[in-house]
């Protein structure tokens, strides 16, 4: 990344880095292509309005994904502090911890898909980007679980870290979504008006 690329639009300030690739993930349109995977997946699970009202939190008047997220994250934060400071004694409460977030994580990954289902363009593009690395994160979560049942304590914590690592990525593009370009359910009463947002 050069210094042009974290410049803004007139040239007169100096973008932050996070700012800078955030700006450079929304405007990857080789991204579109990985948005044509997900989309049949998004269509069928919200082409009956009664079930993309549910898992948009239509009736709630606000979205269900943030909220759901905080389960897997919390159960996994946990899972680590434990293998990191719990001593032998406290494996069984953090491999019950990592299979609790891997439980938490189905309804939370079927509601960031309904979210997503409502964004296009530049939204869009982080959202894929969001789900992979979480994708990747259950995936190193699952792996940690399953070297855990076999008795690799050790490598189940060192890939429960990695999957905090993916994690932690995918939480920051939701974070983006949610609070720089405002991509979530919410009852129109709130609509754009700054002093409500």
């Amino acid at each position: 990344m050069t210094a042009a690329d974290t410049r803004t639009s007139d040239d007169s300030t100096t973008l932050p880095l996070l700012v800078a690739l955030m700006r450079r993930l929304e405007a990857t349109t080789s991204l579109d292509a990985l948005n044509r995977l997900y989309e049949p997946t998004a269509r069928a699970l919200l082409s009956s309005p009664r079930r993309r009202d549910l898992l948009r939190g239509t009736s709630l008047g606000h979205a269900v994904h943030p909220p759901l997220t905080d389960v897997p994250i919390g159960a996994w934060l946990c899972t680590s502090a434990l293998d990191l400071a719990g001593g032998e004694r406290a494996r069984p409460a953090a491999q019950g911890l990592l299979a609790l977030g891997l439980a938490a994580a189905g309804p939370t990954i079927v509601t960031g898909i309904a979210e997503w289902g409502a964004t296009s363009g530049a939204e869009r593009r982080v959202g894929s980007v969001h789900a992979m690395t979480n994708a990747v994160g259950v995936g190193l979560y699952g792996w940690s679980l399953a070297a855990r049942l076999r008795g690799g304590h050790r490598a189940g914590a060192l890939l429960a870290m990695a999957g905090g690592v993916a994690v932690s990525v995918g939480g920051f593009l939701g974070g983006h979504l949610s609070s720089a370009r405002k991509v979530s359910s919410r009852h129109p009463v709130f609509g754009d008006d700054p002093a409500l947002l």
